[in-house]
């Protein structure tokens, strides 16, 4: 699970970006599951599980505009 963190904070942050397009942003929502498992947030977990369904309406523009900043999505990630 880590190795999945680490390639994930590692990728450029032009290819971040693609994936918070809304068909890809489930990846996030992913990353955001396995980060609260891994570091046993309950926060991050149970908004990476809400922010399957969600995240596909509404999420995707959260984690454009926090790409776009700070170069990743770090609401709740």
């Amino acid at each position: 699970m880590k190795g999945f963190i680490k390639w994930m904070d590692n990728l450029h942050w032009l290819i971040k970006l693609l994936l918070c397009i809304p068909a890809l942003d489930v990846v996030w929502a992913v990353y955001r599951i396995v980060k609260g498992v891994e570091y046993h947030k309950l926060g991050t977990l149970i908004v990476g599980i809400l922010w399957i369904v969600p995240g596909i309406a509404c999420g995707w523009i959260i984690d454009i505009v926090c790409t776009l900043i700070w170069r990743k999505p770090i609401l709740f990630a």
